[in-house]
Formats: structure tokens, C-alpha cells, sequence
């Protein structure tokens, strides 16, 4: 029987979590501090150690840093509710084999266990400190897996495909991952490939000589030197030309290049981050990209989720944003009403996070007082009262019937109470964070009655 450890200050998950674990088959120790959890360690030792990050005394951290010094073997699972970047890679650095985040779902609680005391669990460890100056945002539980990520490819040399709509923040994730690799100290290049003339591109990653075409007055070193030792990041890799991209793969393959013009075989050591927002994979397929170089580049892949995903997010943003603005501005910062932050996690966000800081901007030059209404927000938010889109979304509703009783449908209200039902169950849980029992008081449900929908509905 594995012996698991729950270190908390609140009994009430330590009694949740504890109970949920014997119903497994687990033995379960419960401590309401680290102090007492390391006393015990004099005269046993757990199997998995599960421990809140932030506790009176010994943080969970430092907990988490103790053990692996003295009992590597042992995975920590690190629980909290400041789900942000930061609390994330702190985790990985601790020694944590896994981050999970308040308020977690017991279920997957459970099964984190289950797979920590499978044999070699696959603990990592990181002994550097991580640096404060990677500015990411977000508690959205799809933001939870990129931070997961980040945390899991530290101090990782491996080629990283960041994927994600344009204005997702794909540059950021990018550079947190070269800011925590060994490759920290050594420079970071980024290029637009999309931003530059095709007939420009080889140069600007592989240089020239002097005199190599017209205009070309002296030696230039190209991106690959520039980044010699660090970490390169080609952005939007999807633009870049059949030609360029045999070349940038017998570049990957073998470390080594010519300038344009030179005959001095240059070597240099380059980490690639690319990142795109288009679908690479049916590119592949279309010929339009080459296969090897998608695999070569796709090691491992991070999906940054778009904004309209992450609404919960908006807030914590949008007040990053406008007290950035109104620092350059040199301005009073201004202040969302609660209605206007409705209305902002309410829109679309076509253009991601990077609408959201321009918009910020907007309001902080134009809105006449320092408390923001609905009122004072462009006229794309202000756009339609609650009333209507809901007037709005009955009329498609009422289409929709009348079309499928055109075409002779049957069961109508049985088919569209099972999608209803489907969309209430994934923005509900999308809510709480994956948190069951939470989402199903949301929705006027029983636990067992969401688990049965779920498992009705194709999507437990």
C-alpha cells in the first residue's frame, strides 16, 4: 500500500483530499504544516508528497527543495491557487514532479497520485533560479498547460513549436522558454519571417560577405551568428519559402552554413523556437511545407490558447494594461466598472491579447473620467445591450428548429437538449477550472447527475 503525505494549512483539503485517497486504496498522512511534516520524516518516509505552496513557516517550496536534496526519490506534487507563470516554474525548480493547480478536480487529483507512485514517476529537477522578467498572464486553466510546459522543457535544449492565433502572446512563451534554459545568458534573436522580402530572408539568417550581391558593402553577420550559444525564434515559420526551407534544415541537421557569397563553412550552436498560426500539418499535406522540417522544428509543441478562451483572464489584463499605459502616458490609471469588464470578457477578441493592450490604450487617452463605464469603451464593445443578444440567440434558436422541421427531423428537442447540455457542461467546468463538484452546483445539477451527463454527452 503507497503511503501518501498531504501537507496543508486548510484541514478541509486536507480532509477532502485525504478521504478521496483511501477510497483508492492509499495510506494517507495528513500534516497541517512542513514543520511537523519533516519531524516525521525522522521515523518514516512517503511514497508521494502532496503540499500547498504557500503555508505559515516552511513554505511548500522550501519543503519541496528540502526533499530533494534529502530523498530525491520522492515525488512532490505542489498544489496552489496562484495559478500564474511564476508559481508554475517556482514548482519545476522546487523539484516538483507535477503543479496542480486550486481548485483541482478530485478525480485528477487522485490520478496524479496514482501516476506519481508508478515506478520511475519521472521527477524533475532544476537547480537554478528562476528570473522575474517573463511577463505572462493568466489563470485560465488552458494557461495552466502552457506554464505546465514552460515548466517542463526548463533547462531543456529541445526544438519547440509554439502554435496559436496571431496577438496570443507566441514571442512571450518563446522567450520564457529561452529565459529558462541553460541558454539564459546567451542572447535571444527573434525574426519575423513573415515580416521580411523573401528575397531578404537568406540573408538575414545566414548573412553575406562583402560584395556578394549589389549593395552589399560589407560583411553582415546573419541571425544564426547573432544567436550563437542562445536560442533563435523564427516566427510565423508557415511563410517561409520551398527553398529557404531546405536550407534552414540541412542547418538544423548538421549545425553548419555558408554566408551568402562566403566560402568559409561556419558551425554554430542554436537553440530554434518556431512559432506559426497556421495549421502546418495540412501544409505538409499540400506540399507547402516540407515534412522533414515539421518534425524537425515540432519536437515539442505548445498551443497558446486565443483570448475568447480565456475570458477569465481579460480582467487581470486589462489592468496590467492600462497601468502600463498609464505609466508611458504619464497618466492617472484608469478603472473598469464591473459592467465594462462584463462587457470586455464578454467580446470575441478577434485580435487576442494584442486587441486587448491596444485597446487599453485607447481607454486610457480617451475615457473622460477614471472610472470606465460601458459608456466610455470603443464602440465595438459597447455594441449590443444583454437584451438584445439574448433576443439575438433566441431568433438563431428559433431558425435553427424551423429548419430541421422543414427537413422532416425528428426528436428535435431531444437532439438540441444534448448540444445545450454539451455547451452548458464545457463552459461550466471551463469555469471552475475542471472542478466537478463546483460546476454541477453552477448548473443546479448533482455531482452524479454532471458525471452521468458527461459520460452521456462523449465528453468525460
Amino acid at each position: 500500500m503507497h503511503k501518501i503525505w498531504i501537507v496543508d494549512d486548510d484541514s478541509s483539503i486536507r480532509w477532502v483530499l485525504a478521504r478521496a485517497l483511501r477510497v483508492e486504496g492509499f495510506e494517507v498522512t495528513d500534516f497541517e504544516d512542513a514543520e511537523s511534516a519533516l519531524s516525521h520524516l525522522k521515523q518514516d518516509t512517503p511514497d508521494v508528497l502532496m503540499t500547498d505552496i504557500r503555508m505559515p513557516g516552511i513554505s511548500g517550496l522550501e519543503l519541496a527543495k528540502i526533499l530533494q536534496q534529502q530523498h530525491s526519490d520522492i515525488p512532490v506534487i505542489i498544489m496552489t491557487a496562484h495559478t500564474d507563470l511564476d508559481s508554475a516554474l517556482a514548482s519545476y525548480e522546487s523539484g516538483a514532479f507535477e503543479y496542480l493547480p486550486k481548485p483541482f478536480d478530485l478525480d485528477e487529483a487522485v490520478r496524479l497520485v496514482q501516476r506519481a507512485t508508478e515506478p520511475k514517476g519521472g521527477e524533475i529537477t532544476h537547480e537554478d533560479e528562476f528570473s522575474d522578467d517573463v511577463d505572462i498572464i493568466g489563470e485560465a486553466p488552458a494557461m495552466q498547460e502552457v506554464f505546465r510546459a514552460i515548466g517542463r522543457l526548463a533547462k531543456s535544449n529541445i526544438n519547440v513549436m509554439v502554435c496559436g492565433q496571431s496577438g496570443t502572446g507566441k514571442e512571450l512563451v518563446a522567450n520564457a522558454l529561452h529565459h529558462h534554459s541553460p541558454r539564459a545568458a546567451k542572447p535571444f534573436v527573434a525574426i519575423n519571417i513573415a515580416a521580411i522580402p523573401a528575397e531578404l530572408l537568406e540573408s538575414e539568417l545566414f548573412g553575406h560577405e562583402k560584395g556578394a550581391f549589389t549593395g552589399a558593402q560589407a560583411l553582415r553577420k546573419g541571425r544564426f551568428e547573432q544567436a550563437d550559444g542562445g536560442t533563435l525564434f523564427l516566427d510565423e515559420i508557415g511563410e517561409m519559402s520551398a527553398d529557404l526551407q531546405t536550407r534552414l534544415l540541412r542547418v538544423l541537421s548538421d549545425s553548419r552554413f555558408y554566408r551568402i557569397g562566403g566560402s568559409d563553412l561556419l558551425s554554430v550552436d542554436v537553440r530554434v523556437l518556431a512559432a506559426t498560426n497556421r495549421d502546418l500539418e495540412k501544409q505538409v499535406e499540400q506540399g507547402h511545407f516540407r515534412e522533414d522540417l515539421y518534425h524537425r522544428l515540432n519536437v515539442i509543441r505548445i498551443d497558446i490558447p486565443s483570448l475568447r478562451e480565456r475570458a477569465e483572464d481579460v480582467p487581470l489584463l486589462a489592468k496590467r494594461f492600462l497601468r502600463t499605459s498609464a505609466e508611458e502616458l504619464q497618466v492617472e490609471m484608469k478603472v473598469l466598472s464591473e459592467q465594462a469588464l462584463v462587457r470586455m470578457m464578454a467580446y470575441d477578441w478577434p485580435g487576442n491579447v494584442r486587441q486587448l493592450e491596444n485597446m487599453c490604450r485607447w481607454i486610457t487617452v480617451m475615457a473622460p473620467a477614471k472610472s470606465v463605464s460601458i459608456e466610455d469603451l470603443p464602440k465595438e464593445l459597447r455594441g449590443v445591450s444583454a437584451e438584445a443578444a439574448a433576443q439575438d440567440w433566441e431568433s438563431a434558436l428559433a431558425k435553427l428548429v424551423r429548419q430541421k422541421l422543414n427537413m422532416g427531423q425528428h426528436d428535435v428537442l431531444e437532439d438540441l437538449l444534448k448540444r445545450f447540455e454539451g455547451v452548458m457542461l464545457k463552459v461550466a467546468l471551463d469555469h471552475t477550472g475542471g472542478h466537478r463538484q463546483n460546476a454541477a452546483k453552477l448548473l443546479g445539477w448533482g455531482r452524479n447527475t454532471l458525471t452521468r451527463k458527461l459520460k452521456d454527452s462523449g465528453l468525460d
